[in-house]
């Protein structure tokens, strides 16, 4: 299949050369151009713009930040709702694949715009960080129309070890604030932890494989221990990504009258660590917003 994909940053590259190792073609997007051109050496090709992607591309991915920039990739002048009007019913694409995490009022709405344009919208936000997309293991889970999902589950298989259709659009931006929700409890919990250990005088680092086969065992505990107890760790994300999420989090339980008194609690914490100057810094950060010292070497 074409494929467009906006958005090569540390999600989306490994999902592109996925693609490409799969024998997709893949044009490729981004604001920084040279994220894009670091791709062509791997077998893809540039676009100058969003509309740019049209001429060719079936469906096209999105990995973008937020809202707003999926607003403006999509239907922003230079975008590529523009760029198929532009087109005169002569553009090939059908289908657009948003895996970025953005409010599931907002999903809605674009996609509803989309179909004015004969589009159709899948919001697929994924789970398994960075590591899942270098391995091609993500988890995805899809809103839109069922056919639609259908169509690009196939696509998707290149990067995702799995793909849940749980409902008509905005279901999938759903899904993910509950995952993001278990996910940033638990690595506030697990800082505690972490936090309480050091303090007690016992060696924190050890926690993952005293606590290994337990209850309190996880993918999490057993990734962020280590990186929460040594230094020198490359970063697999940034405490503001997770501020986003719970901000997205906690404007979902108002509208729909949930209760999520973890979530405020951690959302709390967050909004600590971006006052203390800890916005940009890995997602293990929650043990620098409890001030806890972290062992050298």
């Amino acid at each position: 299949m074409e494929i467009g994909f906006c958005g090569p940053g540390l999600m989306g590259a490994p999902m592109i050369r996925h693609l490409l190792g799969a024998g997709h073609a893949v044009q490729v997007w981004n604001r920084t151009r040279a994220k894009a051109e670091a791709l062509v050496p791997d077998g893809a090709t540039v676009a100058s713009t969003p509309a740019g992607l049209v001429g060719r591309a079936e469906a096209i991915f999105l990995c973008v930040l937020d809202a707003a920039a999926v607003e403006e990739v999509v239907f922003g002048a230079n975008g590529i709702v523009a760029g198929v009007l532009g087109a005169n019913g002569n553009s090939p694409v059908r289908w657009i694949v948003d895996h970025g995490s953005i409010p599931p009022s907002a999903t809605r709405a674009f996609a509803a715009r989309a179909a004015e344009a004969n589009i159709g919208w899948i919001d697929a936000p994924v789970s398994g960080g960075v590591a899942g997309a270098i391995a091609g293991t993500l988890a995805v889970m899809a809103g839109g129309d069922a056919a639609d999902v259908a169509a690009v589950t196939p696509v998707i298989g290149a990067y995702a070890a799995r793909v849940t259709h749980m409902g008509a659009a905005g279901a999938g931006q759903t899904t993910k604030l509950c995952n993001q929700a278990i996910v940033t409890s638990t690595v506030a919990a697990i800082a505690e932890a972490v936090s309480l250990a050091q303090r007690s005088g016992i060696d924190a680092a050890r926690l993952t494989q005293a606590l290994a086969g337990g209850w309190a065992d996880s993918v999490l505990l057993q990734t962020f221990v280590p990186r929460m107890t040594q230094s020198g760790q490359p970063p697999i994300g940034a405490l503001s990504t997770f501020q986003k999420d719970v901000d997205t989090i906690a404007a979902a339980a108002y509208e729909t009258g949930t209760p999520m008194p973890v979530s405020g609690t951690v959302q709390q914490l967050l909004r600590l660590g971006a006052a203390m100057g800890l916005a940009d810094a890995d997602l293990s950060g929650f043990i620098d917003v409890l001030h806890t010292p972290r062992k050298k070497g």
